[in-house]
């Protein structure tokens, strides 16, 4: 890549002031800087407005076209260009854009790097908090649409999985303080939510130097696929608590499904990944926030496919199936994750331990896992 690469930052967040406390901390910061935002709130007028801003103020605002209907798709369509016009001008030294409300980091770093063409690095995708609404936020399960905050007229999204999705994705946390002082526990649960990002002050002079020092987005994708996904450890401090829950046996459909919403609820996030007995082929992620859950077909354990499929599946995935490898059941496994205040660590375990196969039903054999009667059909199957 060329060293004249114009060095792109994300900044993302539904704490939308913390999010512009991020931006402008990086403007006064980084000379010759500018920032980038689309905001989506005229979408149902049709158009995106987007405006370039450097310290002093804005410079140019301008607006764009909806896109099929969708202002994520406008964004999509109108980002690469303007920043391939900042870089090609060599009017700034990094570009940073301030992402709207509910947009994922991930989307549009995959876009950036997608076309970036040697014009565009990406240097660091940040997501910008207030410690005091993390939990608020997290267990928000209201529709993004009745805060006007959906991105189309299709989008289902709540503000609770959108807001752990970008919190999770990023690789820098930046922490912007109010007037109170931080509590223990907010803090606690930022930790435990992420416990592998870069967590930092916004007023921190390291700030600007960790928001650009690099982005890997495969590494990222990897890190969240339900296969290899890098899941919170076993935690209990400042009244907060992870719980990681781990069996080998698989789960009983009908009983798995009944305590579906009792265990959607036993935390305020939960994920991981997970295998039922009629389906032991599938792998199936869990992935639930703020009382609402989603439960997804990953696709293949890697136990079910010939050996030459091995070489096709990425290394981090390989790695992740040896150390979960058993001699029976391969890298099938029950990997489940809850993190929140005051969980009841032994009403959870006992409850999923309910859910998996008794010792007769274990004993009778795949062959008779089979028949079970599929609960989760609605779920995984909703063309069935």
């Amino acid at each position: 890549m060329r060293a004249s690469a114009l060095p792109v930052v994300l900044v993302a967040g539904l704490h939308a002031e913390a999010r512009r406390d991020a931006v402008e901390r990086l403007l006064r910061a980084v000379p010759g800087s500018v920032a980038l935002h689309h905001d989506l709130t005229g979408a149902v007028r049709g158009t995106v407005t987007r405006t370039v801003r450097d310290a002093s103020g804005v410079r140019e605002a301008a607006e764009a076209a909806l896109v099929n209907g969708c202002a994520c798709c406008a964004l999509r369509e109108d980002l690469v260009p303007e920043l391939r016009r900042l870089a090609g001008g060599r009017t700034c030294a990094l570009a940073v854009v301030e992402l709207w409300d509910s947009v994922e980091p991930r989307s549009m770093a995959e876009v950036v790097v997608e076309h970036a063409a040697g014009v565009l690095r990406l240097a660091g995708v940040v997501t910008a908090v207030d410690p005091a609404l993390v939990l608020p936020y997290l267990s928000c399960g209201d529709d993004l649409a009745d805060g006007g905050l959906a991105a189309a007229a299709t989008d289902q999204r709540t503000v609770a999985d959108t807001w752990a999705r970008q919190l999770e994705y990023a690789t820098v946390v930046a922490v912007v303080q109010g007037d109170e002082p931080l509590a223990t526990g907010d803090l606690e649960l930022l930790t435990q939510l992420h416990p592998t990002a870069e967590r930092v002050s916004v007023a921190d002079p390291a700030f600007p130097l960790l928001a650009a020092a690099g982005f890997d987005v495969a590494a990222a994708a990897e890190r969240q696929h339900p296969a290899s996904a890098l899941l919170p450890q076993d935690a209990e401090e400042g009244g907060v608590g992870t719980l990681v829950w781990r069996h080998r046996r698989p789960f009983h459909p009908g009983r798995l499904y009944a305590a579906l919403e009792d265990l959607t609820c036993a935390a305020a996030r939960s994920r991981g990944r997970f295998w039922l007995a009629d389906r032991p082929d599938t792998l199936l992620s869990w992935d639930a926030a703020g009382g609402a859950l989603c439960v997804e077909n990953a696709g293949p354990w890697l136990a079910t496919l010939p050996d030459v499929a091995w070489s096709m599946a990425p290394a981090v995935r390989r790695a992740a199936a040896a150390i979960d490898w058993d001699p029976e059941f391969g890298d099938r496994v029950q990997h489940l994750v809850f993190t929140g205040p005051g969980l009841d660590r032994h009403g959870i375990r006992a409850m999923l331990a309910s859910c998996l196969l008794s010792e007769a039903e274990y004993a009778a054999g795949r062959a008779a896992w089979r028949q079970l009667a599929s609960a989760f059909d609605e779920l995984l199957d909703p063309a069935l």
